[in-house]
């Protein structure tokens, strides 16, 4: 007799897990991302939020690595007048450069602000999660890159993978979790 729970294929959902202990604002995944994809200067498909907490002279400063959240709920697609940003079956929201007209109506749609106009393209981009190098089994580069070890990525959906490991044993959140996006990026909650 089959087992549906074992026989039936399960659908990959690509995601980071984000320790922010760890990032120490080198910037390489910025570097690494921006070489990778021919980002133009200027312009970055990832980058570090600074966070500031304490009273002086108690004061601390963490480090948020962050890029597109590739969400499941993305309100970028939903108001893309032509298509241009759509859906992978594995979670990426990606962008048809032929069909973005530039509207940038995605632009003000995400709560992450975490798209750019590229004008050599004549349309928005921001990041993929390298699914060019996804496609052919290898990891996002700002993942290759960090020196601190602060970004993870894996397959959501698989129990056995690094980020569905950490998400299983650390406490975490996800940005603007109120806004309903379903974000694929999460947050080990500091110590």
């Amino acid at each position: 007799m089959a087992n549906p729970s074992t026989d039936t294929p399960r659908k990959k959902r690509w995601g980071f897990v984000m320790e922010s202990d760890r990032c120490i604002d080198c910037q390489a995944c910025m570097v690494a991302c921006s070489v990778e994809n021919n980002v133009p200067i200027g312009k970055h498909r990832n980058w570090i939020n600074h966070k500031e907490s304490g009273i002086f002279p108690n004061l601390n400063q963490t480090f948020m690595p962050e890029n597109c959240h590739h969400c499941n709920n993305a309100p970028c697609e939903r108001v893309c007048p032509t298509g241009a940003t759509y859906h992978r079956d594995d979670g990426l929201v990606l962008v048809d450069y032929d069909k973005c007209i530039g509207c940038k109506y995605c632009m003000m749609a995400c709560p992450y602000d975490a798209r750019y106009v590229d004008e050599e393209k004549a349309a928005v981009d921001k990041c993929t999660f390298c699914v060019h190098r996804l496609d052919v089994g290898q990891p996002p580069a700002c993942v290759e890159t960090c020196i601190g070890r602060a970004r993870h990525f894996g397959d959501l959906n698989d129990p056995n993978s690094k980020v569905s490991m950490l998400l299983a044993t650390h406490d975490h959140y996800q940005l603007y979790e109120e806004a309903g996006t379903e974000s694929a990026i999460y947050y080990i909650r500091s110590k």
